[in-house]
């Protein structure tokens, strides 16, 4: 059984970066790596209240998913957070490299901001329930529809999506952004709600 909530406890934090990292650290890894340092950035920047977390009976974080709002995102941060974990030069130039994927904000649906789940969960239902209360939430929110962005290397998360009823709205290839992100294309995904 997985009980979902929203919010990130403060106690979790640490444990909520080390899931985010686990989930997008090989896409990231070369802008936001060290790993150690990341999970610092990540830590410092998990926005509590842009999120939703899974549990299992033991009562153990095993997911979360996070979403935009027109107040921020969940684990966005800004070039201030990244001058504070990664220096003032290491700051800047990592500032510049994410501006050029772009963070774009969509007012018409409710956009997920990465959904995660524990390794050794994988498979059992933890990220159906996630999308499930991620549809949920945008709907309490006066969303007709809902909106994701996966990489076209991930072909798990794109057949979870599929099964849940997204369907393709438009691919954006990121040229030789792929060269520091380890992937071509992003699919911009949607679901009516």
């Amino acid at each position: 059984m997985i009980r979902i909530e929203g919010g990130l406890p403060d106690h979790l934090r640490d444990e909520a970066a080390v899931l985010y990292w686990a989930a997008f650290g090989e896409k990231l890894g070369r802008v936001l790596g060290p790993e150690r340092l990341a999970l610092v950035f990540f830590a410092r920047v998990m926005r509590a209240d842009h999120c939703l977390t899974a549990y299992d009976r033991e009562g153990r974080l095993v997911g979360l998913a996070g979403f935009k709002t027109e107040r921020g995102t969940f684990a966005g941060g800004t070039e201030e957070d990244l001058r504070a974990v990664y220096g003032t030069f290491g700051g800047r130039w990592r500032a510049m490299v994410l501006r050029l994927l772009g963070s774009e904000s969509d007012q018409a649906r409710f956009l997920l901001d990465g959904l995660c789940v524990r390794p050794d969960c994988r498979g059992q239902g933890v990220g159906s329930a996630l999308l499930q209360a991620f549809m949920a939430e945008g709907r309490a929110r006066g969303f007709g529809a809902v909106r994701l962005d996966v990489v076209d290397t991930n072909w798990r998360a794109r057949a979870l999506y599929e099964r849940q009823g997204f369907v393709v709205d438009r691919t954006s290839a990121i040229g030789p952004l792929r060269l520091i992100f380890r992937f071509n294309a992003a699919h911009s995904m949607v679901r009516p709600i």
